[in-house]
């Protein structure tokens, strides 16, 4: 038996895992931003009611560095740039294991999941922001940084997009750069685009009911939304070779937009198919914990 936990700056959820396909979750509680030994606290908390567990697999909302294991998670401050998996091994004494939670996510799509039987499964995830996670061969790639994957980001967005053309905004993202995929391909990212285009202030879950319902300046907005998102996820379909494309996140769970990207991206990439491409995500719930597990019994 193992302990998953999906590390989150909102919530620790926790499960029990007995396979990879036999998870038990557990209560969530809140988790500690700022306080590392309240942090701590709730791990061992979870740990200290299942104590039969032989290791401890982790999905988390950071970047970790596979040269020396410490973690980039800018929303958890009390554990910003430290070895978290090291760290806790000497806390608490149980193997640790840990990945970011877009690779955990694509770990679980292969594995059980819309990816179940492809060799090279790239699973992307249309949330607040944008992230991604590379699975060849039923293994999570992780290149130097722990950044593969990592599709949101670099200054990649064109000036004007569309047709007819229309002015992209250059907005500066969290990573330090201008002009990422994450600014405008996440939830926030097309509320942003849409009120640049129509100075109105509308809730993602709005948008994309409106563009359903045929409304006019949604269909606009989301037209160039789609631009925007198929160019560069076809460029990276390209470069990997991914047979499929499982779509997770809140914008994942249109089934109209998943359908769209997907016809947008296989006009632009160099392969020829009629079979969809990019698909929607089927591990609905909870699939941090489902990687997470994965992740552990493959170790």
């Amino acid at each position: 038996m193992i302990i998953c936990i999906d590390i989150g700056g909102s919530a620790i959820k926790a499960a029990i895992a007995t396979s990879a396909s036999d998870i038990k979750p557990l209560n969530r509680v809140p988790t500690p931003l700022h306080d590392r030994e309240a942090f701590d606290a709730a791990i061992g908390g979870i740990l200290a009611r299942h104590p039969r567990s032989r290791a401890v697999s982790i999905s988390i909302a950071g970047v970790i560095d596979p040269a020396d294991g410490r973690i980039k998670v800018a929303n958890i401050p009390c554990i910003d740039g430290r070895p978290l998996g090291e760290e806790l091994r000497q806390r608490f004494g149980l193997p640790v294991h840990i990945a970011n939670d877009a690779d955990c996510f694509a770990l679980a799509e292969a594995t059980l999941g819309a990816g179940r039987g492809a060799s090279v499964v790239f699973g992307i995830i249309l949330g607040t922001g944008v992230g991604g996670g590379l699975i060849v061969g039923g293994k999570i790639v992780n290149g130097a940084g722990g950044f593969a994957g990592e599709w949101g980001h670099g200054p990649i967005l064109p000036l004007s997009a569309g047709d007819p053309p229309r002015s992209v905004p250059q907005i500066k993202c969290g990573c330090g750069q201008t002009g990422c995929v994450d600014t405008l391909g996440g939830a926030r990212g097309l509320e942003r685009l849409h009120a640049h285009l129509h100075g109105e202030q509308l809730q993602s879950t709005g948008i994309i009911a409106n563009w359903e319902a045929g409304e006019k300046k949604a269909n606009q907005t989301m037209e160039l939304y789609l631009d925007l998102v198929s160019r560069p996820l076809a460029l990276v379909v390209n470069v990997v070779g991914a047979n499929i494309v499982p779509a997770g996140g809140g914008l994942g769970n249109s089934s109209q937009l998943v359908a769209r990207l997907d016809e947008a991206v296989r006009t632009k990439i160099l392969q020829r198919r009629d079979a969809p491409l990019v698909v929607p995500a089927m591990c609905k719930v909870e699939p941090g914990l489902v990687g997470a597990a994965i992740l552990g019994f493959q170790q």
